[in-house]
């Protein structure tokens, strides 16, 4: 497992845990970097001849860096996956057309939502054969014209690889509705959809179809969530009540960090935006994303209003109203018993570093 050594041409053993991952004496490894590690990593992972992919941070001076630094960018190092894969079942040619397809090499200042030298792309060579066969690479998707800007993504020696904290590893697997929710909202998706669709071919080697973006979430049917939900959590997300208002647990929070569904975790709303409605339950002027949420007209009262739903896990959250105050207008009333709060402290911790940046 790569914590700081340099991997260069094949990569070594370590027993049967390697065995199992079908690793061996000829396992070779590529180390690329094309923005958030987490699609990254899902992606490769994706390859049929993939073995391994870990994430981690590449080509930086500071040693055993955190995400915390790294995402500030203050080390140097970029956001990389080392990709573990058997020569016999592919090569590092093919490798590298598969990345090709899924990020943005022609953008010189980050990936997508993610803005820094930290989350630009590069090919990280382990000898002089990778280093000839990544120019090559590279050089055949610039004259293919595939995109009309210039391909900018760096073929550097690799010095260091540092392994990323235990959180951030399959996240796409650990935490599915979190790398979904955030890969949707990241616009990369509908990036490579708009390049690549054109057709079915890589760039020079691999052909492939369209691929999913992650695992998709399923909801714990009623008898589970009964099991894991207090009874008024059950209450309002699955049978469309309402709590009581003023004897609620978020209704005055103050504490800076974010809104989670309280059944899939997917982020719904911030602190940013949380403001005192005088009504008693949780009030925002807005989600985090505009597609976090779900609308549908409710006619259960005389006068009918609008119900807000969380996205994947189909909760009832609560209404919106258009009496809310600058910017929007809009007030986002709240069920807590619909919520989970992840304070700006935990936000790494438990897997929404994405959102640190609002708190800073």
């Amino acid at each position: 497992m790569p914590t700081g050594n340099v991997r260069v041409g094949v990569a070594e053993t370590d027993g049967d845990k390697e065995a199992e991952m079908g690793m061996n004496a000829r396992t070779e490894v590529a180390t690329l970097a094309g923005g958030c590690f987490w699609c990254v990593e899902a992606d490769m992972a994706r390859l049929p001849g993939v073995v391994r992919v870990v994430s981690g941070y590449a080509g930086g001076q500071e040693v055993e860096p955190s995400y915390e630094d790294v995402a500030g960018g203050r080390t140097g190092h970029r956001e990389a996956v080392q990709v573990y894969f058997d020569p016999e079942r592919v090569s590092y040619s093919e490798i590298l057309a598969h990345f090709w397809r899924h990020f943005d090499p022609t953008d010189a200042g980050g990936s997508f939502g993610d803005r820094g030298e930290h989350y630009t792309s590069a090919i990280y060579y382990h000898d002089d054969a990778q280093r000839e066969i990544a120019e090559a690479s590279r050089a055949a998707l610039e004259a293919s014209g595939r995109f009309d800007r210039p391909v900018v993504t760096s073929v550097l020696p690799l010095t260091t690889f540092f392994e990323a904290e235990a959180y951030h590893q399959d996240f796409a697997v650990n935490n599915a509705v979190r790398y979904k929710t955030y890969r949707t909202f990241s616009g990369r998706d509908r990036f490579l959809r708009d390049v690549w669709d054109r057709d079915s071919s890589a760039v020079g080697q691999v052909a492939e179809g369209r691929e999913a973006a992650g695992p998709k979430y399923t909801r714990p049917d009623d008898a589970s969530l009964q099991g894991s939900l207090t009874p008024l959590q059950f209450e309002v997300v699955r049978r469309d009540g309402t709590e009581p208002p003023f004897a609620n647990e978020f209704w005055d929070n103050r504490r800076p960090g974010i809104y989670v569904d309280v059944v899939s975790g997917e982020p719904l709303f911030s602190s940013t935006d949380k403001f005192d409605s005088g009504t008693g339950w949780p009030s925002f002027t807005r989600p985090l994303f505009e597609d976090a949420v779900t609308r549908r007209r409710d006619g259960r009262l005389l006068a009918p209003r609008t119900e807000v739903r969380s996205r994947m896990a189909d909760s009832h959250l609560g209404h919106v109203f258009d009496d809310g105050p600058p910017p929007t207008g809009l007030r986002y009333c709240i069920n807590s018993a619909a919520l989970r709060f992840v304070p700006r402290e935990s936000l790494e911790e438990e897997g929404y570093g994405e959102f640190a940046g609002l708190f800073r």
